[in-house]
């Protein structure tokens, strides 16, 4: 019989999930009773729990103590709330650590952690592997039929604190990885002493997690040869003989082999994606019909060591975790780029926001509380842009340990408070809003990304440690929120075809694969807006053969002779056919027009007289360039120039910080309207409909006054 397809919604949950994660651990058994009671009180539909647990069931190697969750879970279902229900392979007990020190993880200089912490795994070590399947296999075998138990929760945001190992663990488990990756692996898929079985891989070749790959093993003689080539080990004289000569790209006295250490962040996290995939596993063998997750951190500001392209095809359905970063920058925009991220990770479905904050949290250099209705701001946002529901860390503010500081649903100062005030209106909101369960986010644009360039680009000397990837990913996207653009991001070699407008803001490391598949989109009649150092190498971040930008020259209609940084503080000034002038600043480059025709020139610097932006007419499409850094003011007429190109109406009856948000699905069409501003908004409606949070019919224009949010279900 074929394989049961798995289940991508939490089982026996009708409404969206409002919760947060719970922690009763660190409370008397007395108090659980009042906590179900004020959850109920709050509109709960589901918690998270067990999480960091695996010292209280497992309290001496094959001694479980089970009876204190069973308790919670009945509680829990007694009182109609689920149970995300975590195996807490993120924090193996002290006993562990004592019997199995070397499963701490050992940095790159060679120093080795120290439990205390959380997360401090080394992925590669065998016995971590084993004890972590067997604590999996005891809930899964004691749970699966409990009516509470609606989702598996694996692990805990992987990839923070630590990704990468550089253990003898490690060095022996990246020794086979090479052996699958470059050539053929162990057939007989045994583990040694020190590692997993096998080795780590996808079966492809060395890809960036898309949907094309370059297909097969590298090289077709032995897998030494093959990544002596990949490496390009010939400079400076560190070729290879045998793979039993690899070893981690540990602390070295200067810079690397940067082929290497980018192999090694492919690595670590397949080896952490094998870890969850083995969890997995055990969970659909033995509770079939419980979806599985993990809980992502997709924000760029939050992770940069996990590759969700390739994630998000492992987990049943994907959830995301997102705190704001209290930096200056305008949150509600890093907010609505995670979640565009993390819907685009699960390929436009619906996904789940596992955690977030209801108010400051305690790990940033200055921790901020939010503003009376942020909290519920930046919930409906998380669900404007396709998540299933709002849920916290945590439900009750913890009296000790590292996060104690952390806000919660329910806070120190109790329920007579303004942050319980505002949880309990937002349970009855999302309440609400429950008929657009199973709807999907329309966007109107497509961002490209890819995690493995990003890794490429940010290992050392660049020609500019000033430009960094994630600032342009930031800055092209709130160009595009700022026009009012909803945004999918994609990989590279995904297909575009239904996007009359991609942006590439930063794409350094390019397969052959991903610059056919531009060329392609333009020349169908797509547009395409290309920022500066991409296409710049292959997978292996070697630079591609002949002049820049590699894969990009055809589609691009040039090629550029040269970079030319520029110092701290430095501009350039470009100018354009009518005279008007814009700055740019960190890059600049010496552009030469193969077929593309000169938008703005250099005016001074040493590219005075060069291109600046151009834009390339090929076949049905057009495809802009622009060789230096733009700020907010030359990234919106780019973006204008380009939205032109591509017949994208421009949306200017929509005030700054409004977002306006759609999905779509059979239960109908719906309408979030989002004020970030300080000031009552009017939103233009194309549809009359009913405005679900009052109940208010609605037609015309729709008043959304300040700090406020409004979902109109348009009428048929």
């Amino acid at each position: 019989m074929p394989e049961s397809k798995p289940e991508t919604t939490p089982k026996g949950l009708e409404r969206l999930a409002f919760g947060g994660d719970y922690n009763p651990e660190q409370w008397p058994e007395s108090v659980w009773p009042e906590d179900v009671r004020l959850m109920r009180e709050a509109g709960v539909t589901m918690v998270s729990v067990g999480i960091f647990s695996w010292a209280l069931l497992e309290p001496s190697p094959g001694t479980y103590d089970f009876g204190w969750l069973d308790r919670l879970l009945d509680l829990l279902h007694e009182n109609g709330i689920r149970a995300d229900l975590g195996t807490p392979t993120v924090a193996p007990p002290a006993w562990f650590y004592r019997q199995h020190p070397e499963a701490l993880p050992v940095a790159a200089d060679g120093t080795r952690y120290e439990f205390g912490s959380r997360g401090a795994i080394c992925h590669s070590n065998t016995h971590y592997r084993s004890a972590a399947a067997n604590i999996t296999e005891r809930l899964a075998e004691r749970y699966a039929a409990h009516p509470a138990l609606a989702l598996w929760h694996v692990h805990n945001e992987y990839g923070v604190p630590v990704s990468a190992c550089y253990c003898e663990s490690c060095a022996a488990h990246f020794r086979r990885w090479l052996a699958r990756t470059y050539g053929t692996a162990d057939p007989t898929g045994a583990a040694d002493s020190t590692g997993t079985a096998g080795g780590v891989g996808t079966g492809t070749a060395i890809g960036t997690g898309g949907t094309g790959g370059t297909g097969g093993a590298i090289g077709t003689g032995r897998a030494i040869d093959a990544v002596n080539e990949a490496w390009g080990t010939a400079f400076w004289g560190q070729r290879y003989a045998d793979l039993d000569q690899i070893n981690p790209p540990r602390l070295a006295p200067t810079v690397g082999n940067p082929a290497q250490a980018l192999d090694y962040k492919r690595f670590a996290d397949a080896t952490m994606r094998e870890n969850f995939v083995a969890e997995r596993d055990i969970l659909h063998r033995l509770a079939p019909g419980i979806p599985v997750t993990t809980n992502f951190m997709t924000a760029l500001s939050q992770c940069d060591s996990v590759d969700y392209w390739a994630w998000g095809r492992e987990v049943d359905l994907v959830s995301n975790d997102h705190y704001l970063i209290t930096d200056g920058r305008r949150t509600h925009v890093n907010l609505a780029m995670a979640a565009d991220l993390t819907r685009s990770v699960a390929g436009g479905a619906p996904w789940l926001l596992l955690e977030h904050s209801t108010s400051g949290v305690n790990w940033q250099p200055r921790n901020p509380a939010k503003a009376p209705g942020q909290m519920a701001r930046n919930s409906l946002a998380h669900v404007a842009r396709g998540s299933e529901g709002a849920m916290f860390f945590q439900w009750r503010q913890s009296r000790r340990g590292a996060e104690k500081f952390h806000s919660s649903m329910l806070p120190h100062a109790g329920t007579d408070s303004r942050v319980w005030r505002e949880v309990v209106e937002l349970g009855a909101a999302v309440d609400s809003l429950s008929q657009i369960r199973g709807s999907r986010t329309q966007a109107d644009v497509a961002v490209l990304w890819d995690w493995h360039s990003w890794w490429a680009q940010t290992l050392q000397w660049r020609p500019s440690e000033d430009h960094d990837p994630r600032e342009r990913a930031d800055a092209f996207y709130e160009a595009l929120y700022d026009r009012h653009l909803t945004v999918d991001f994609a990989h590279p070699e995904a297909d575009l075809s239904a996007y009359p407008l991609v942006v590439v803001p930063a794409l350094y490391l390019m397969t052959e694969a991903a610059g056919l598949n531009l060329k392609e989109y333009v020349e169908n009649g797509g547009t395409l807006v290309v920022s500066y150092f991409s296409g710049i190498v292959d997978e292996h971040d070697a630079v591609h053969d002949g002049a820049y930008p590699g894969p990009l020259r055809d589609v691009l209609g040039l090629t550029v002779e040269e970079f030319s940084p520029l110092q701290v503080g430095d501009q350039v000034r470009i100018t354009g056919p009518d005279g008007s002038e814009l700055a740019g600043d960190v890059w600049s480059e010496f552009v030469v027009p193969r077929g593309a025709e000169t938008v703005w020139t250099y005016a001074d610097g040493l590219a005075a007289g060069h291109p600046a932006v151009t834009r390339h007419r090929l076949g049905e499409g057009s495809a802009w360039y622009v060789s230096t850094r733009l700020g907010a003011q030359g990234l919106d007429a780019l973006i204008g120039w380009a939205a032109e190109d591509a017949r994208i109406a421009p949306r200017g009856d929509l005030p700054r910080d409004v977002e306006v948000v759609r999905r779509v699905g059979e239960s109908g069409a719906f309408l979030f309207a989002i004020n970030h501003s300080g000031v009552e908004v009017k939103v233009p409606l194309d549809a009359h409909g009913t405005e679900l949070l009052t109940g208010e019919r609605a037609a015309g224009r729709l008043a959304v006054p300040a700090g406020a949010v409004r979902v109109v279900r348009l009428d048929d």
